[in-house]
Parts: C-alpha cells; sequence; structure tokens
C-alpha cells in the first residue's frame, strides 16, 4: 500500500512534483501548462487527443473572467460549484494519486493557495460506432454492439436496463497501466455473496497491465489454468448482457474491450444464442435443438465414425454402408488428423487475410486444395464428408472459446479411440463428462443442471421456454428475488 503524498504548502512544490513524476520534457503529448486567472498561479496538467479541447477552452474562458476578489474566500468551493462549468469534477489530496489520474485521461488543476488538486474528467477517446458483433449476428433485433470504450459500454447497458438498483462500481488493475474495470449488477436480484467474492478475487489481481484486457482478467478468474473450456461467457450485445443482469449474472466491463464478461457462466450458457429469442417460441426451440445436435456431433462424430469404420462388428447389417470403402495407402487416423490440423491452419488464414481476398482463399481450399486432396489419394471422399459436417457443428456453436475447446476434445478422442478402440472410446466419453461434471464456474458446478441433475432446470436448459412461462431465474445463481414477473 503506497503512503498518501499530501500536498505541499508551497504552490510551485506541487506543481514540480506533478512535473516530475509525470516526466513532462520527455513525452510530447503530455501537457503542462502554466496560466494565472484572478490573481491565482495555476497549472494544467493533461494528455494532448484524450481531453475535449472545446470544453477547456470554455472553463479557461471562464477563469480569465474573474477578478481577484472572486476567489479571495472559499476558493475550492467557488472554484468547482460556481466558476468552473462542468458536471464532472473531483478534488484529490494525494499528489500521487492527481498524478495517476491525469495518465488516465483527466486534466488536473493546481490552484496556488490551496490544500487539493482539482480533477475535471473532460477526456475523450478515439471510438468507433457501435455495430453488431460479427460473432452474435440475428436476423432480427438490434444492431448496436459495445465498443471499446468503457463508459459508452455503461451507457449502452444503462439504456436496456433503467433500473434503480443497477449498479456500476468502478475499479482499476494493473499497477502500470492502472485499467479502468467496472463491476455491473442488479443489486435487489444478484447474491450480494457472489458479487462480493467477485469483487475479492478482482482486488487480488496482480500484473502490471491489461494488454489483452479481459483474456488477462479471464486467467486470473477461471482458477484452472490449463482448462481448455470457458467458464466465463462473452458478449458484444447489450441486449444479451441484460437479460443476463435479469437473471441475476454479474458483468466485467473492462475499458478497450468490445467484449463484456459474463460471470458465472455454465456449459450450457456457452450454447445459447439471441437468435433462438427473436424468433417464435416453437422456432426458438428447433434452432435450440439444431445447434445442440450440431455441436455435440462437432465433438463425438469424428471418434464415432473411426470406431464404426474400424471395427465392422459393432454395425448391424442396414449400416453396413458406414465406412470407407477404400482406406487408400494413408492410415484413416492420419488422414483424420491431417484434416484437423489443415482445417485450423486454413482458419487462422482467413483471420490474417484481408476481407476483400478471404473469400477466395475459402474457395482455393474448398474446391482446389479438398477435391486434388481426394484425386490424389490423401483423403477418402467419406472422409471429407464426414469432417464438413463436423466443421459445420463447430461454427453453429455460439461460443467461440468452447468450438475451440471442443475441436481439443475431438481429437483427444479421436486418438484414443484409434489406440484403444471401443473401450478408449467409452472411457474418453466417460472421462469428459466427469471432467465437466468437476468443473466448477465460480463455486458453481459447469455441468448444472445435468450434473448435479436438477429436471425442471433441465427442461428449461433444452426448451426455449415461451417468455410469459419463464417465472422463475436460476436458482443456481441465488438471486435474491427468484420470480420474475
Amino acid at each position: 500500500m503506497e503512503q498518501e503524498k499530501r500536498l505541499y504548502h508551497n504552490y510551485d512544490a506541487n506543481v514540480q512534483y506533478i512535473h516530475d513524476y509525470l516526466k513532462i520534457d520527455k513525452s510530447f503529448d503530455l501537457i503542462h501548462l502554466d496560466v494565472e486567472y484572478a490573481g491565482k498561479k495555476m497549472a494544467l496538467f493533461l494528455i494532448d487527443g484524450l481531453v475535449k479541447d472545446e470544453m477547456l477552452h470554455r472553463i479557461m474562458w471562464f477563469l480569465a473572467e474573474l477578478e481577484e476578489e472572486d476567489l479571495d474566500e472559499d476558493t475550492l468551493d467557488k472554484l468547482i460549484k460556481r466558476y468552473i462549468p462542468y458536471v464532472e469534477i473531483d478534488v484529490e489530496k494525494d499528489l500521487h494519486k492527481a498524478a495517476e489520474m491525469v495518465l488516465a485521461g483527466p486534466t488536473a488543476l493546481v490552484v496556488e493557495g490551496l490544500d487539493r488538486v482539482i480533477l475535471i474528467d473532460a477526456r475523450t477517446y478515439p471510438v468507433r460506432g457501435p455495430e453488431e458483433p460479427d460473432l452474435e449476428r440475428v436476423v432480427r433485433g438490434s444492431r448496436d454492439g459495445y465498443v471499446e470504450t468503457i463508459v459508452f459500454n455503461t451507457a449502452l447497458t444503462r439504456r436496456k436496463v433503467r433500473d434503480k438498483s443497477l449498479r456500476m462500481e468502478y475499479t482499476s488493475i494493473g499497477r502500470r497501466s492502472k485499467t479502468d474495470v467496472c463491476i455491473c449488477y442488479l443489486e435487489d436480484i444478484a447474491d450480494p455473496r457472489r458479487v462480493e467474492m467477485l469483487k475479492k478475487h478482482l482486488d487480488r489481481i496482480d500484473t502490471d497491465g491489461l494488454p489483452m484486457a479481459e483474456k488477462t482478467i479471464e486467467e486470473y478468474l477461471s482458477g484452472k489454468a490449463w482448462n481448455p473450456y470457458p467458464t466465463i461467457r462473452y458478449t458484444e450485445r447489450p441486449d444479451t448482457a441484460s437479460e443476463h443482469l435479469y437473471e441475476g449474472h454479474i458483468l466485467i466491463i473492462i475499458d478497450g474491450s468490445p467484449s463484456v464478461m459474463i460471470t458465472p457462466a455454465t456449459f450450457w450458457h456457452h450454447l445459447q444464442h439471441a437468435e433462438e429469442y427473436r424468433q417464435k417460441p416453437f422456432i426458438g426451440v428447433y434452432l435450440r435443438m439444431a445447434r445442440f445436435i450440431a455441436v455435440f456431433a462437432s465433438i463425438f462424430l469424428l471418434p464415432f465414425y473411426y470406431l464404426l469404420s474400424t471395427e465392422m462388428g459393432l454395425l448391424p447389417e442396414e449400416l453396413a454402408f458406414i465406412g470407407p470403402k477404400e482406406v487408400g495407402l494413408i492410415p484413416l487416423i492420419v488422414q483424420f488428423l491431417v484434416a484437423e490440423i489443415g482445417i485450423d491452419v486454413l482458419r487462422m488464414a482467413a483471420i490474417h487475410t484481408p476481407t476483400a481476398l478471404a473469400t477466395a482463399l475459402g474457395l482455393v481450399s474448398a474446391i482446389i486444395i479438398g477435391q486434388i486432396a481426394v484425386e490424389v489419394g490423401w483423403f477418402s471422399n467419406e472422409v471429407v464428408l464426414y469432417l464438413a459436417a463436423v466443421v459445420m457443428g463447430t461454427f453453429a456453436t455460439p461460443s467461440y472459446e468452447l468450438s475451440l475447446a471442443n475441436r481439443v476434445t475431438r481429437i483427444i478422442l479421436l486418438i484414443i479411440t484409434a489406440i484403444f478402440g471401443l473401450k478408449g472410446f467409452i472411457i474418453g466419453v466417460t472421462c469428459y463428462i466427469l471432467y465437466l461434471t468437476n468443473l466448477k464456474t465460480f463455486y458453481i458446478g459447469y455441468f448444472w443442471p445435468f450434473m448435479p441433475f436438477d429436471a425442471k432446470a433441465f427442461l428449461q436448459v433444452l426448451i426455449r421456454q415461451p417468455v410469459p412461462n419463464d417465472h422463475k431465474r436460476p436458482s443456481f445463481l441465488n438471486p435474491q428475488d427468484p420470480d420474475r414477473q
């Protein structure tokens, strides 16, 4: 804990301390401006590009109109309550904190004769407009999405949740970066113990900075560093985040990231999508079931197909057509592994390819490479068919993080099945389910309500309920107000 640095009685000493702390002379974008208004010396410290110039010009114009007698008595109160026309204004008695705040964007005003530094939060950031997120598109619905500025994101959330119990609690993380972080929840609904637990976890984060924003925080909060499965859900849609607030979840909004973290999040939360709630309930049920089939096929289809292809005795005569007619020179397991790695390479290539060329890359990889690979004997036709089905299931997974974890699981199951056969497949699937069952997300079972089993809650997971019939909030969140209506 750093010791408080109180202001000196000498004005010049205060100005020199901030000047030296910020190393003004070594950075062109750090500005130290000495002025004199109403017979008092003043100094402004700010960062060029992070301040609204028009607002500062207006404040300086007001101060320039003052006479000496205007600030003879109660100088501090008169300045912050009458002569500085701005809503976001604060005072700081610690010189060190005042200098740190300048690096975050606010302007520090040091006034001769005052034992406080006046902080004018007239900052602004370069920002793009709210656009629909690429990973969470819907056919019908709002087209706004979170951006990289924390103040805009909190405003987008409040626009959706006009509730007096909505809390936006500010903190900063990172010894050097001092990244702005906001904890958002509904005080009348969220479990207060879980809120306090999350705050303590965030307070214990000790690192230089958050260059990767939300991903750095996730690694501190998730507990198991080598766990591939996401225990925190991300969203870039304000409507999705707001819906989780009403359920009793807690949001973490980080400056510099358009992704808002939703805690806690079970395995099934990563399979939900806003499109299911933008359609009629019956259609929503169909979309959810189709998505579940696609996601679980992306995990188990290839290992199961390999098992049936190599152990023909498991198939009845009616299904004898399953399995490659000609395996070729390359073993089936090698074909699958090469294809899996090839798909990941193509995915990474598409990410690093300019948008205008990404479509051409997809056509080249799908038509030319795929067709020639089959013709020369690298792959069989059935391998390409089942692999394409698995890839579609991967892309149908709403959570990108979950799709990556499922891909790793699929490869592991495939290798175990190739080595140990039927026993390996059964043991691998069993260990997979037990692993997810044992996994925790903020001390809550990751596989809830499947394990531990809750029939009513699991039915709500499988079937998208009509909104008028969805009376209860999820019980695992322990909401203070469990009834929605």
